[in-house]
């Protein structure tokens, strides 16, 4: 009898422990929770016109990442001819660009959960309607109906205009308080800032 419940024991102790490590977190996955998507093989990176670039900013409960592609000017008319006004834009080149934030935080003021999103805009010339997307594991084009059914939410920002036109595509995160950011946006003859807020 003795061996039989040391047997029942053993084998109720070996099933908790196959379920919790069935319910235990995948690590790779977390390790690489913060690492931007790319499409295709890494090797190929280098071959693109626009490059791969990411920002980061700490703030108190973690640190948020954008990861974006940065098409050159070469001359071009940006705002209003390269990209239209009134038409969604990715906000870059190749993949959607994409931001993660570790905490509840709202993005040009669109609630969002911990996690990634994309983002893109419908620029006008006094102003940009910022997209909050739910999918970031995209490639940045066409945004069609399927794209923007997965749409969260957006918001508005003004837009200024730099008295240098900006060659190179550039995002940057702005620490501004221990919970708040600005993601500030430059290329050609505008530049807007996104606020990012912690909830």
């Amino acid at each position: 009898m003795k061996r039989n419940r040391i047997g029942v024991v053993t084998g109720i102790a070996l099933a908790c422990g196959l379920v919790a490590a069935r319910r235990a977190p995948d690590t790779s996955q977390a390790q690489a929770q913060d690492a931007c998507w790319i499409r295709g093989n890494a090797a190929n990176l280098a071959k693109r016109p626009s490059a791969l670039d990411s920002a980061t900013v700490a703030l108190d409960g973690g640190t948020v990442k954008v990861c974006y592609g940065r098409p050159q000017r070469r001359g071009r008319t940006i705002m209003g001819a390269l990209v239209p006004y009134g038409e969604p834009w990715r906000m870059g080149a190749n993949e959607a660009t994409a931001i993660h934030v570790p905490f509840r935080a709202s993005i040009a003021g669109v609630d969002v959960a911990p996690g990634w999103y994309s983002l893109y805009t419908i620029p006008e010339k006094t102003q940009w309607r910022i997209v909050v997307n739910g999918e970031a594991r995209r490639w940045g084009i066409p945004i069609n109906d399927t794209v923007r059914a997965k749409d969260v939410g957006t918001g508005v920002v003004p837009v200024e205009h730099p008295s240098t036109p900006v060659e190179v595509l550039t995002i940057a995160l702005r620490r501004t308080s221990k919970s708040a950011a600005m993601l500030d946006v430059a290329w050609g003859e505008a530049r807007v800032s996104i606020p990012v807020q912690r909830r």
